[in-house]
């Protein structure tokens, strides 16, 4: 079964999913090895690997890095096309459908697409939706776009039944890396009753309980990233509080 499969069939039973984000200009070896070893032991569904800025080219040597210490599936979440490894697992392609950036949209998808489709990279086309968060965060402010305000749960729910129907097969609503809040429970709510596919959601979580907050409203899959990097235990905490979750159905 292909990686989207998986994360189709696990919301439509009520699992709910871990991610774990890795930024390759923020990844020390010893750091991300201690990351991908609890990652592993707790259980951890994926391993998200991307960012919105590459200062050096060391996308294959994180990637093997992971490998090197866990199973776990590795998930490009890619904010160039300079972030394209065919050593990942799959891709997510992202559109950016919050924002009106044409390059976000389809541009540089139109020049990754040859690269794509000469790699072996399963391809999961994604609904990309930034939230505002408090501040300028490098996603923002490297796309170019305006995010959708965190209390106009309205503009999200149509923003995200407008990705569905041109064919996005999951919707990812992300407050941006070093949020200062995450995306409130309220506007996941909103649209996670607006959609049919499966949900992710990240940005600003620092704690156990703000992931929980974020399925109990209806993500099917939370991502962790700077929280987890600061503080690598973290990732024990989460999954513990999800398995408990999971086991209540």
């Amino acid at each position: 079964m292909n990686i989207l499969d998986t994360i189709k069939q696990s919301s439509q039973g009520g699992i709910r999913q871990l991610a774990i984000l890795a930024d390759p200009d923020k990844c020390d070896p010893e750091g991300l090895k201690e990351r991908a070893l609890l990652a592993e032991e707790s259980g951890v569904d994926y391993f998200f690997v991307g960012g919105s800025l590459l200062t050096r080219y060391n996308m294959a040597s994180c990637i093997q890095n992971i490998r090197n210490h866990c199973k776990l599936p590795v998930v490009l979440f890619p904010g160039s096309i300079m972030q394209v490894e065919p050593t990942a697992d799959a891709i997510l392609l992202l559109s950016l459908i919050s924002g009106r950036n044409p390059e976000m949209l389809i541009g540089n998808h139109v020049l990754a697409a040859p690269l794509l489709r000469q790699s072996k990279l399963e391809i999961i086309p994604t609904a990309y939706m930034l939230i505002e968060s408090g501040h300028c965060t490098s996603a923002l402010y490297m796309s170019n776009t305006i995010p959708i305000p965190g209390d106009k749960t309205d503009i999200a729910s149509c923003t995200a039944m407008a990705g569905e129907m041109l064919g996005l097969q999951l919707v990812f609503m992300d407050a941006g890396s070093g949020a200062d809040r995450p995306i409130s429970p309220e506007m996941i709510r909103a649209v996670r009753q607006s959609i049919g596919c499966p949900l992710i959601a990240g940005g600003g979580i620092r704690s156990a309980a703000g992931a929980l907050d974020m399925w109990k409203a209806g993500a099917d899959m939370v991502v962790v990233g700077n929280a987890a990097e600061t503080r690598p235990e973290l990732i024990r905490e989460i999954d513990q509080a999800r398995r408990a979750m999971n086991k209540e159905g």
